[in-house]
């Protein structure tokens, strides 16, 4: 294997594998709200993005309505289309099954490791691989955190809840560094977005500050005209 492709498929499912662990967590919040081990077990399989199926439990776990509780992950959803637009292009699968694999796999992981692919056959390589770690590594948390929901110490849950984070900030900051590609760029994108998240976090229910934030990308990263 190419040192190129073999480097991208340890990346994507190092990720992977992270992310996935963090479908415990998952688990245990279904199990607190009060679902029973198949109805997480579908809400992993079938809505697999985290940020939404947090959403939907901690809404019922708090007392609100089913309506409420879907909205709020309907909302959460919304980044999902926004990076589906930006894939379509890159991915262009064929054949409806693929297409439908390809747009239940557009979640935040895979889109950044798609695009922070050095081209085109990387970036694929990158988005199916980092997509079927964690969805398998997710629904298999799930179940684990479901069953076990009752194991999980303080502790456990802390630092599953750092998971993420890390992953993320691994991914952001060799963009940020000056051997990427238009690096001023991709650091008016980061401030931009952490400028928008962290002045809404205060007066917005958590996670819609996410969304949000998307509005970095086109006050810093909106493409310039060339100069004739």
């Amino acid at each position: 294997m190419p040192p190129d492709r073999s480097e991208t498929l340890r990346d994507a499912v190092g990720l992977g594998l992270a992310v996935g662990l963090y479908g415990i967590a998952f688990g245990a919040a279904a199990d607190a709200a009060g679902l029973d081990v198949w109805q997480a077990m579908t809400l992993s399989a079938l809505m697999f993005t985290g940020a939404s199926q947090f959403a939907l439990v901690g809404v019922l776990g708090a007392g609100g309505s089913a309506p409420a509780a879907v909205g709020s992950a309907l909302l959460l959803g919304v980044r999902n289309t926004v990076y589906g637009v930006r894939m379509a292009p890159l991915l262009a699968p064929r054949g409806p099954l693929r297409r439908g694999g390809a747009a239940h796999w557009v979640i935040d992981e895979t889109t950044a490791m798609a695009v922070a692919a050095p081209d085109r056959e990387l970036g694929r390589l990158a988005f199916w691989a980092t997509g079927a770690t964690i969805y398998l590594g997710w629904n298999a948390m799930t179940l684990v955190g479901v069953l076990g929901a009752s194991g999980l110490g303080g502790a456990a849950a802390a630092a599953l809840d750092s998971v993420v984070p890390a992953a993320f900030l691994a991914l952001l900051w060799p963009r940020l560094r000056r051997g990427f590609a238009e690096p001023r760029v991709q650091l008016r994108v980061a401030l931009g977005g952490a400028v928008v998240a962290l002045a809404l976090t205060p007066f917005v229910p958590p996670g819609v500050q996410v969304i949000a934030a998307v509005v970095a990308v086109a006050l810093a990263g909106r493409p310039r005209r060339a100069v004739a």
